[in-house]
């Protein structure tokens, strides 16, 4: 089971710990979804999801300021001694006296933020659903090509890093080389990232490691990466059909997402980096709505029905 640190969602989102006598390391959270606790704080229990991030925005807020103090510090006390991973206080609100000392007593982490509720819940959504999203890693190099996620696989010393590298000269960017960690965020979106020992290096052999964030500068590097198409590159095969029209397209498949892939047979003299950008721009150009290989076939259709007449 995926989890994500407390102490790292506190750093990316800039939260405040508002007792900061209740450590928050240690701390993990499991799931992506988050509780607005209003009907809990109003002493309704059932069906209480403690294992999500607990979020009090303007309206709880209010209500609390107004309950009576004796059904509050009940209501306070049941919600702060369930296995909660944290509070979080939206739109500059923050916890009274007796919630600070429930906090202290159960050890239940208070946080504030000055984003508005629902500006706070998209962005912890989101960025839980990246963090604990699937995730598997693979052998392969993921490139940014005119905005498009290109990974690319083969089998080891075919030529991956060497056609990144001339992808970067040409002014596009390096995600990660040699394993690619893909998260699934959605059944239509897969992310790639690099693990983060081996971020921004490349390994080209004869040479070595060479660091491409000191080479190329900041703009040659990306951190993650929409995966939209996969190129496999495999050694020229003499006695195989490769498709030379583009009218069936094959895919490949991630974490049960399927991804278009083309098959680019090896051989002296090709230059890979065209290759790959021309599919890269081909690509978004069929999801534009023009396929350069159906409007080929069209013609060919036009022409033997124009000679028949």
């Amino acid at each position: 089971m995926q989890t994500v640190s407390l102490n790292k969602m506190i750093e990316k989102l800039e939260l405040k710990n508002i007792v900061p006598e209740v450590s928050t390391d240690g701390i993990e959270i499991i799931s992506s979804e988050i509780n607005r606790p209003a009907l809990q704080l109003a002493g309704y229990f059932e069906h209480f999801s403690s294992e999500r991030v607990q979020i009090i925005g303007y309206v709880e807020y209010s209500y609390l300021k107004g309950l009576d103090l004796e059904v509050k510090m009940k209501n306070y006390e049941r919600f702060m001694s369930s296995e909660i991973p944290c509070v979080i206080y939206a739109s500059k609100t923050e916890p009274d006296e007796q919630m600070i000392e429930l906090a202290q007593k159960y050890k239940r982490p208070l946080l504030v933020s000055e984003r508005t509720t629902s500006s706070l819940m998209a962005e912890v959504i989101r960025w839980l659903n990246v963090e604990l999203a699937p995730c598997i890693s693979i052998h392969g190099v993921l490139v940014d090509v005119y905005g498009e996620g290109v990974l690319i696989m083969g089998e080891s010393g075919i030529g991956k890093s060497e056609t990144a590298l001339e992808l970067l000269k040409r002014g596009h960017r390096l995600i990660t080389d040699d394993v690619v960690e893909i998260r699934k965020v959605s059944d239509d979106t897969l992310v790639g990232t690099s693990p983060e020992i081996t971020r921004h290096f490349i390994e080209l052999r004869g040479i070595g490691i060479i660091d491409v964030k000191t080479l190329y500068g900041v703009e040659s590097v990306k951190k993650t990466q929409t995966i939209n198409m996969v190129i496999k590159l495999e050694e020229w095969d003499k006695d195989k059909e490769y498709d030379r029209l583009g009218l069936n397209e094959e895919y490949t498949e991630f974490l049960g997402n399927k991804i278009v892939c083309y098959s680019i047979p090896i051989r002296p003299g090709r230059n890979l980096a065209v290759i790959v950008e021309s599919a890269a721009v081909n690509h978004r150009q069929k999801n534009m709505g023009y396929n350069a290989a159906q409007e080929l076939y069209r013609r060919v259709q036009d022409s033997i029905n124009r000679n028949k007449h």
